[in-house]
């Protein structure tokens, strides 16, 4: 594979971060020695369709974040032209885009998750609908984007309900304790990273991306069962939703009552960040492995489950 296209951009509310991570990941590309032109996919699949048409790729390298780009629907594009892709397919991005089915299939697999509620915003201003401290987030979203903690004595509720943008929501119990995040690569689990928010919240979309927003330890000062637990269940979650190339796993790590504690898992990102702040390429770093060399991994793992794939799984069976 020479010719990269590396689609960034898009029209999700992580845009701006998903132009970071897709510059930085085709000039890593670049370095790295590939071809590389770079798609901003609009409102019209058409049109997405008609440039990378155009741009001839042997394979793509999916930086989206968020929206379209993560929820499976351009992977379903990508599948039907048959080009090889970056990260998950569409299965596993649309369940690990899906709060809600996502600890379904966490839970099915006897992964360490926190009970759910699903609602909507008029459900929301009429009443809480766990007791408090809990959290509210988009059922569909990433970044952290529309999360809020409600605590004892916060008068936010209706405002946030009737300010919602974000479709369904989902509440959870608020877990106390620290952040913590385990990258996935294939079939390996890197390492666990604390991340503390320097302006004392939670890990929110400020934390995550601007400069100094947050601090990150690596590796994580955590109990060693713990570590050992957050390795395996974010392997264990990468492959229960049917993930492949790289994916991350947020967890919160309750160690206030002592340790070792209670690890919960959050979410799984099919398409996490690759921007110079970024979770995955730290670890990957951390691993000995330079960000070119993680970008040109991923796009040696490229595959796509379009007609093309299927006619080479029948010739390979028959064979």
């Amino acid at each position: 594979m020479k010719r990269v296209t590396v689609l960034l951009g898009g029209l999700s509310a992580e845009r701006e971060v998903s132009l970071s991570s897709g510059t930085q990941c085709a000039l890593a590309l670049e370095a790295a020695g590939y071809e590389v032109s770079r798609v901003d996919p609009g409102a019209d699949p058409a049109a997405l369709i008609a440039a990378l048409r155009a741009a001839r790729p042997d394979a793509v390298f999916n930086a989206l974040h968020g929206g379209l780009g993560e929820n499976g629907s351009v992977q379903a594009i990508l599948d039907w032209l048959g080009l090889p892709y970056t990260h998950s397919g569409v299965r596993a991005s649309a369940l690990a885009m899906n709060k809600a089915a996502a600890k379904a299939a966490f839970a099915a697999a006897g992964l360490p998750v926190a009970e759910q509620v699903l609602l909507d915003a008029a459900e929301l201003e009429a009443s809480d609908p766990l007791p408090r401290p809990y959290v509210v987030k988009p059922v569909e979203e990433g970044s952290s984007v529309g999360v809020h903690i409600l605590k004892t004595g916060d008068n936010r509720r209706a405002e946030i309900a009737r300010n919602w943008q974000h479709g369904g929501i989902i509440a959870e119990p608020f877990i106390p304790g620290r952040e913590l995040t385990v990258a996935v690569m294939g079939d390996r689990a890197l390492e666990v990273t604390e991340i503390t928010a320097s302006h004392g919240a939670f890990y929110d979309y400020e934390a995550k991306y601007a400069d100094g927003g947050s601090r990150h330890t690596l590796p994580a000062p955590v109990h060693p069962a713990i570590r050992a637990q957050a390795l395996d269940v974010a392997l264990r979650a990468h492959r229960a939703l049917g993930c492949r190339g790289v994916s991350r796993a947020d967890f919160r790590y309750d160690d206030t009552s002592g340790e070792p504690g209670r690890l919960v898992l959050l979410e799984v990102n099919t398409q996490p960040g690759m921007t110079p702040t970024s979770l995955v390429p730290e670890q990957a770093a951390h691993a000995g492995i330079a960000f070119p060399q993680l970008c040109d991994w991923m796009v040696r793992q490229a595959r796509h489950d379009g007609p093309r794939a299927a006619e080479n799984g029948s010739r390979q069976h028959a064979a």
